[in-house]
């Protein structure tokens, strides 16, 4: 094989209109700008705002990397482009693993293997595997050491209706459709989440049905609601107190049978070696987004070592995202199913060449080399 080298990194800015059906759902969100959604505590953006990498090399060859970056995307460009970029050229980009290394060496002493470093280093990460598996030939999952599935079984996440009956009347289209797992997003108090899940539960005896809390309740809500959902048979309770409350997770998952699932906040191993070892999870959600691969792969090894499952989490990333986050789950062993957001999907797609096959039962395995798919240039110029 020649010789290559990386010979440029280009870093975009993406913030794209949603539809206005998705608009709709969510009063105040088309007014521009970044809100909160009470309950919750996060920011959101009224757009879908995301970094898009592409690192080309000296003999023409390029791969392409997302990064999450649901509110100020510019952070990201700019880590990019001044700390990560400079240590990227001139280098092989096959050796995928030892960039990642030698990216997480430049601000870890700083305490940066996190948050927005963390995050842009995900972005190049993705797009050295789509680079290496055009070099090689090979489709990510395949450089990965196999894909455990043909198929890849994704969940609908959220039924965004303004009423129980509504939600009820979406899963039903849903289950219509052959979907037979949903996660309701809920925080909205004990027994308004609970009554919201009933409704829905009663549409389809089948539907496996999972609970994100969003980190909005303290310790004993947690356990009764818990407790209720125990009752109900469900799926999974996610993200059910504040992200950084290891001890509390930790008390929770030994009191209930439903499977306390988190990880969309770790970043690193690290991280989740230490919520692992004190069983403190039960199904770990890294986010490929703010992972990349190789760090996601190395998070789901350290699962397989407590014999806990992953499943991957997935937001408001774009299509090469998505893409990322199907080659990943393929490639772990024990995945009970990758993370389908309709509200994401709508736009997904709008900055490639051409759709990614599937959902929102399961997306099917890409045998292209890299990803599987191609970034339009023309949608992304347009905002530059």
């Amino acid at each position: 094989m020649l010789q290559v080298k990386i010979e440029r990194v280009d870093t975009f800015v993406v913030k794209l209109v949603p539809p206005e059906a998705y608009l709709g759902a969510h009063p105040g969100e088309a007014e521009g700008g970044y809100f909160l959604r009470p309950p919750w505590r996060s920011l959101y953006s009224s757009r879908f705002e995301t970094v898009l990498t592409r690192i080309t090399c000296s003999d023409g060859s390029y791969g392409w990397g997302e990064g999450l970056a649901p509110v100020a995307p510019e952070v990201l460009k700019e880590i990019i482009d001044r700390l990560l970029a400079p240590a990227l050229l001139g280098q092989d980009p096959r050796r995928v693993r030892p960039l990642w290394t030698r990216l997480g060496g430049l601000m870890r002493e700083r305490g940066h293997l996190v948050g927005h470093q963390a995050d842009a280093m995900a972005a190049v990460d993705i797009a050295l595997w789509d680079l290496a598996g055009k070099l090689h030939g090979a489709p990510v999952h395949a450089l990965l050491g196999g894909a455990f599935r043909d198929e890849v079984p994704t969940y609908v996440s959220g039924l965004p209706r303004p009423t129980d009956a509504e939600r009820a009347a979406l899963a039903a289209e849903w289950a219509g459709r052959g979907v037979r797992a949903v996660k309701l997003h809920l925080g909205n108090g004990v027994e308004e989440d609970l009554a919201t899940y009933d409704a829905v539960a009663a549409t389809h005896p089948d539907l496996r049905i999972a609970v994100d809390a969003h980190w909005a309740y303290d310790l004993s809500q947690a356990l009764r609601l818990g407790r209720a959902l125990d009752e109900r048979g469900a799926w999974f309770l996610e993200a059910p107190l504040v992200p950084e409350d290891l001890a509390a997770h930790r008390e929770l998952a030994a009191a209930l049978a439903t499977p306390v699932a988190v990880g969309e906040a770790m970043r690193n191993r690290y991280e989740f070696r230490a919520w692992l070892e004190a069983r403190a999870v039960d199904l770990c959600q890294p986010d490929v987004g703010r992972t990349g691969i190789t760090e996601a792969m190395a998070i789901a090894e350290v699962a397989a070592a407590h014999h806990v499952p992953v499943a991957p989490h997935h937001s408001v990333g774009l299509g090469v995202m998505v893409a990322a986050g199907v080659h990943l789950a393929a490639a772990i062993e024990a995945m009970p199913a990758l993370e389908y957001q309709p509200g994401t999907m709508a736009v997904a797609d709008r900055v490639l060449t051409a759709p990614i096959a599937g959902g929102p039962v399961s997306y099917a395995l890409s045998d292209t080399p890299g990803l599987g798919v191609e970034v339009d240039l023309s949608q992304i110029e347009e905002q530059q």
